[in-house]
């Protein structure tokens, strides 16, 4: 789909002078946080990555500068807020406003990773609720939609009062790695009790059988493995979940699963944050492979880890930023 353009119905009139008009024209736009995924969206799309400049003074301040005439164009900003969090964002609201200023007609935040999605309720008295902060932020600096992949919490669409479009990776998942690795005889293991419609939806997919992990947390980044629920003896274990990011789940999961008899273990997560003693625990661990989407760039370290895997989602979200432009339905994506 070349320029990603749509073709008017203008009813009577000569080929040549429909052909002509043309309605708004997409401009894919990134900030610093991931421009390899940016690139590989718009490879997909067979349209480059629209100039722009976006660079930090000395002093720490964000400055963006648009490279090309955006006036009336639908323009996609890729860009997950992801570590370091409050600098993406940041570089997200400057882009979005001065898209607005240059009169962009609709510009569409296209963030993978949703950072501040766990902090999407006062879990203690004098807490604030950032997820809906950065909902606010994002709609004052001139954001029209919203496209974002396997929020930590649903609800957060609601904080919107814009259109929000919550993608999930679980096809890309199952085709790009689990149906070629595994078959009904394995089982799908959620690690905690708020994850079992996720892994429910595996299972399904699978015609495998599920267990679930009974986990309490006792602090923030500090989980205790309780025990197991359902029969993992002799079975390649599939952990699923949305992030993992101390890997302090993941590895007490595994080690409750071997010890429980599985064969092997697993684990597949939408977003690699991957933080702190992430690494360490991850080879430490039973586990044979973990496998994330590039929702989130690797670090080097998680780069050069052998059980580390990534698939891509860049044609998940090319193929949505075509139909959120053509008028096309995206939930029949999912299908």
């Amino acid at each position: 789909m070349p320029g990603v353009h749509h073709a008017q119905n203008l009813g009577p009139g000569s080929p040549k002078t429909r052909e002509k008009s043309v309605q708004t024209q997409v401009r894919l736009f990134t900030g610093n946080a991931h421009p390899a995924l940016a690139s590989a969206i718009g490879s997909f799309l067979e349209i480059p990555v629209a100039k722009a400049r976006v660079v930090r003074f000395s002093d720490g301040e964000t400055f963006c500068e648009i490279g090309e005439n955006v006036r009336a164009v639908d323009a996609y900003i890729i860009q997950p807020t992801s570590s370091p969090v409050n600098d993406n964002l940041m570089e997200l609201l400057i882009m979005a406003d001065t898209l607005k200023r240059a009169s962009a007609k609709h510009i569409t935040a296209v963030i993978p990773y949703y950072g501040y999605a766990r902090q999407d309720r006062k879990v203690a008295p004098r807490t604030p609720i950032t997820s809906k902060l950065v909902a606010d932020l994002l709609q004052a600096a001139g954001v029209t939609r919203v496209v974002s992949v396997d929020l930590h919490a649903g609800q957060i669409q609601g904080f919107f009062n814009i259109p929000f479009d919550h993608l999930y990776a679980m096809p890309v998942m199952l085709e790009d790695y689990i149906k070629k690795n595994f078959d009904s005889s394995c089982a799908v293991v959620s690690p905690d009790a708020g994850g079992v419609e996720r892994a429910r939806a595996f299972s399904k997919r699978l015609n495998a059988s599920l267990a679930i992990i009974d986990k309490r947390r006792e602090r923030a980044n500090v989980s205790e493995v309780m025990h197991l629920i359902g029969d993992v003896r002799g079975k390649d274990c599939i952990i699923v979940d949305d992030m993992i990011d101390t890997a302090g789940t993941l590895a007490g999961a595994s080690k409750a699963l071997i010890d429980n008899g599985a064969k092997s273990v697993v684990a597949c997560a939408t977003h690699g944050v991957l933080s702190g003693p992430a690494i360490e625990r991850i080879m430490a661990s039973p586990l044979k492979e973990v496998v994330v989407t590039d929702s989130i760039p690797l670090s080097d370290e998680a780069r050069t880890c052998g059980k580390i895997k990534q698939v891509t989602i860049a044609r998940l979200l090319g193929e949505a930023i075509k139909r959120i432009h053509s008028g096309e339905s995206v939930s029949s994506l999912f299908a």
